[in-house]
């Protein structure tokens, strides 16, 4: 919890590398569509900040960064609210109870900072080749053959409540993956539905599993509020300069070069 006396501190400690993480990341979110935690976080560690905090002070980050998102989606019906209800009917439980886990488990700090970023790692590898053959993956799951073209609505109900709480796991332990890894699930599970809703309907479940997980770690002092004003300082006009500038050449320079960033820190983080 914020004491009182905090309060001003954290409007008038602007530490300007931070908002200019903020701005980087914002507009490269903006531009792609993709790259908030997986950025933010590992710059956030070179930084020096603590794996949890880094973690619990991305996940409010995207929380609210994200939280717009859900406006602009559902206005133009690109939300299927059923699918994201499924999704969090796993994702909450699945981050509260990964919350419980790390708090109870009587680790030693040092061992959880450890847990955390070798997991962080292994999720930005995982990130990196879901946004690598994004397209390769969605062709596949358009061919009439495949199984999962063939599940029943109960089946898809199911599968999606185990994604929701696979990721919930996930982003609660690394703050990635909601996005990417989250959507790459989707387009295997609802090939008919068209992209951009299952696109919209990803980011309806990421704000409340984010908000969840975050308001979890900032219970357990995981949060740094300061750093959190300041990231948002920088990104919220990044990600309106990034978005107003978005074109085909970033989806396809941009996102390859950002998985290529992934890969690399990923192997550093979790080999």
């Amino acid at each position: 919890m914020i004491k009182t006396k905090q309060l001003g501190f954290i409007f008038m400690d602007f530490q300007y590398p931070y908002a200019l993480a903020g701005l980087f990341v914002g507009f490269v979110v903006g531009l792609t569509g993709v790259g908030g935690g997986s950025l933010m976080t590992p710059i956030l560690l070179y930084f020096g900040v603590s794996p949890a905090n880094a973690v619990g002070t991305d996940l409010l980050y995207a929380a609210i960064t994200k939280s717009g998102g859900i406006h602009v989606h559902n206005k133009k019906r690109n939300i299927d609210w059923h699918i994201t209800l499924m999704l969090a009917l796993g994702s909450v439980p699945a981050a509260l109870l990964t919350l419980w886990a790390l708090h109870s488990s009587g680790l030693d700090t040092a061992t959880i900072n450890k847990v955390i970023k070798k997991s962080l790692g292994w999720a930005m590898l995982f990130t990196a080749l879901a946004i690598l053959f994004k397209q390769k993956i969605m062709d596949y799951s358009h061919r009439n053959d495949v199984w999962i073209t063939r599940m029943s609505r109960k089946q898809q109900d199911i599968a999606t409540v185990i994604v929701g709480l696979i990721m919930g796991v996930i982003v609660t332990l690394t703050s990635i993956g909601a996005g990417a890894l989250g959507t790459v699930a989707l387009f295997l599970l609802y090939p008919l539905l068209p992209v951009v809703r299952l696109v919209g309907t990803e980011i309806a479940h990421a704000v409340p599993l984010t908000l969840v997980a975050g308001i979890g770690h900032a219970s357990f002092g995981n949060v740094d509020w300061s750093l959190l004003v300041n990231l948002l300082i920088g990104s919220l006009p990044g990600i309106y300069l990034g978005s107003h500038l978005a074109h085909r050449a970033a989806e396809k320079y941009l996102r390859p070069a950002l998985a290529m960033m992934m890969l690399y820190a990923g192997s550093k983080l979790a080999l």
